[in-house]
């Protein structure tokens, strides 16, 4: 009973000392962009001739978190057309805090949220910009958080989700050989229950934070199943865009509309 209790203590440790500035693990470059902070870009589906009057609109949210995402965020949000549109997420986590700000932001804007990766076309002579949406994106860590702030949440069968234990951002490549003061475990108890507060408000399941528990960052990640993204709620829809059918035209035009973000930069 006493193993059993101090290997619970250290996992609830394990995954609380990341709530501090924490970040998953480095991204690991791609042939795309996506090895950069986070950034927001209005997306349309296309060939136009493929299809025609049916092309899809959406909103690809591509990168790394930072504390700095939610502020970019709330900059391209000042589109009207933001309100209920479908994100399509696409990222290996990162800023814990930064996470939860832009979570209740996208939840306050009733958006759909899926897994996805947007794959921009060569533009047309008139200057139109399109792009294909398929479904193999990647969502890990915290990123499994912020797909809970859809007010619906799709995950396709061929989308990857992936969770691990969260960490302090300095101390994440050395987790076993660092020390933790009392400075941060009391910063941790406070950290611990915002997180826990938000995954309640956002009307998630506590098994997703204690699988997380169970994967230290130096193991694999683990791919949740779709039985468990289904118990966790993670995923809430049988289908995306469904509200295209009877809503609102999508917008006009997205060539006007600038992607928001910073530049790529090293993470430490």
């Amino acid at each position: 009973m006493r193993v059993s209790m101090l290997r619970f203590l250290w996992s609830a440790f394990a995954l609380a000392c990341g709530i501090v500035h924490a970040f998953s693990a480095p991204p690991t470059p791609q042939e795309d962009s996506g090895s950069g902070p986070m950034r927001f870009e209005w997306r349309r589906e296309g060939p136009a001739q493929a299809c025609g009057a049916n092309c899809r609109v959406w909103i690809s949210a591509v990168g790394y978190l930072t504390a700095d995402t939610p502020r970019d965020f709330e900059a391209f949000a000042k589109d009207p057309n933001a309100r209920g549109a479908v994100l399509v997420l696409d990222s290996d986590g990162g800023s814990v805090l930064g996470t939860l700000a832009l979570g209740r932001a996208i939840r306050n804007l009733d958006m759909v949220t899926t897994i996805g990766k947007t794959t921009p076309l060569p533009p047309a002579a008139n200057g139109d910009r399109r792009a294909t949406l398929s479904p193999d994106g990647n969502c890990e860590s915290m990123c499994a958080f912020l797909l809970l702030a859809g007010a619906r949440r799709y995950v396709p069968p061929q989308a990857h989700v992936l969770v691990h234990q969260i960490w302090l951002g300095k101390k994440r490549k050395q987790a076993l050989e660092s020390n933790y003061s009392a400075e941060e475990l009391n910063i941790v108890q406070r950290d611990i229950g915002r997180l826990v507060q938000y995954t309640i408000e956002m009307g998630g399941s506590g098994e997703l934070l204690e699988t997380a528990l169970r994967i230290p960052p130096w193991e694999p990640l683990y791919r949740l199943s779709a039985d468990e993204l289904r118990r966790m709620k993670l995923t809430t829809a049988d289908a995306l865009f469904e509200r295209e059918a009877g809503g609102s035209p999508p917008p006009k035009s997205t060539t006007s509309l600038a992607t928001v973000g910073q530049p790529a930069a090293a993470r430490d």
